[in-house]
């Protein structure tokens, strides 16, 4: 994953995130192994416990310890209505910015390309 990916994904991956969890309520494991299977191959665990641990302490999930077959039990994620509100404005944001960012990309696409003016012209 180059530079600009990353940083492009610290402003999205929380809404990432709860957007993977409002289709249904997962572990740390899982939600890694979800963005892996969507492209995000380099994606460190560690960053999804860090990011977990965040949106847990905003409040915008409810933990539930299940037991786990191997080893200690597992934190289960679930979307809360303080989260779904949240993702709610995530996607409005998105969708605003995707929309400006579509329609500067159309517009420098569709212009001509302009000559650099001489000095003194």
């Amino acid at each position: 994953m180059g530079k600009q990916m990353t940083e492009m994904l610290k402003g999205t991956l929380e809404g990432i995130v709860l957007a993977i969890l409002a289709a249904r309520p997962a572990y740390g494991y899982d939600i890694t192994t979800q963005l892996r299977e969507q492209g995000f191959s380099d994606l460190a665990e560690g960053t999804i416990y860090a990011l977990l641990v965040r949106i847990e302490q905003r409040g915008l999930v409810d933990v539930e310890k299940v037991p786990s077959e191997k080893g200690p039990p597992r934190k289960v994620y679930t979307l809360n209505a303080q989260g779904s509100e949240y993702l709610a404005e995530f996607w409005g944001t998105w969708s605003f910015l995707a929309e400006r960012i579509a329609q500067l990309h159309q517009r420098i696409e569709n212009s001509p390309e302009e000559t650099p003016r001489e000095e003194g012209a």
